[in-house]
């Protein structure tokens, strides 16, 4: 059931966007890894999923779930209900649980939606968990004007893996010092794939680059 409905779901945003996919070469195959997006719009789920290798899970608000209907659907799809702002550690095991039976996990750092498509700060959490469950992640742009219309160009990029034991020792239990540096390299890899590699600001930069 998953596979027929990742199917026609990668089918219908086919058809309404103009929808592309970059560096699909730079996700590991055979092993279930993070995905760490920046986050535009609800459909960002469905759009990052069309790329992705294997079957993927993914955080949903829990107000999603009240369609039944809907709700079926995101539950075939891999989604798995969470109460924002309440600190549910409980969510964090379900993830590692997911990541644990061969799913790769979709997270969006950011916790919100961008307005002006700008990336914002981000969170931990992808962080935590790539460090508790020893996954790699693979940061995601998904990129494409100020709003999603028919046709709409969408083009979806994949960096390149980070490894989480380059920041945590895998014998320790994983400090906020070495989170929030694991957190900063996933959050400027996913910038650098949405606004591009940025202009040197001075002489010396420039002779550096």
């Amino acid at each position: 059931m998953y596979y027929i409905a990742k199917f026609f779901v990668r089918l219908f945003f086919r058809i309404i966007f103009n929808l592309h996919y970059e560096g699909r070469d730079n996700i590991p195959r055979g092993e279930a890894v993070i995905y760490a997006s920046n986050h535009r719009s609800n459909a960002d789920p469905p759009l990052l999923g069309g790329g992705a290798v294997g079957k993927y899970a993914f955080m949903a608000k829990e107000e999603l779930f009240r369609n039944k209907l809907f709700a079926w659907l995101i539950r075939t799809l891999g989604a798995f209900p969470v109460s924002r702002g309440k600190g549910d550690m409980s969510v964090i095991e379900t993830a590692i649980d997911r990541l644990g039976n061969g799913r790769s996990l979709m997270i969006f750092p950011e916790g919100t939606r961008s307005k002006d498509g700008k990336v914002g700060r981000g969170h931990s959490g992808a962080a935590l968990i790539a460090a508790k469950a020893d996954r790699r992640i693979v940061p995601v742009g998904i990129v494409y004007g100020d709003k999603l219309k028919f046709r709409t160009r969408v083009t979806v990029k994949f960096g390149k893996p980070i490894d989480p034991k380059d920041y945590v020792e895998p014998a320790d239990e994983p400090n906020p010092r070495q989170l929030v540096k694991l957190k900063n390299r996933y959050m400027a890899d996913i910038k650098e794939l949405v606004e591009g590699t940025p202009e040197p600001k001075n002489k010396e930069e420039k002779e550096n680059a």
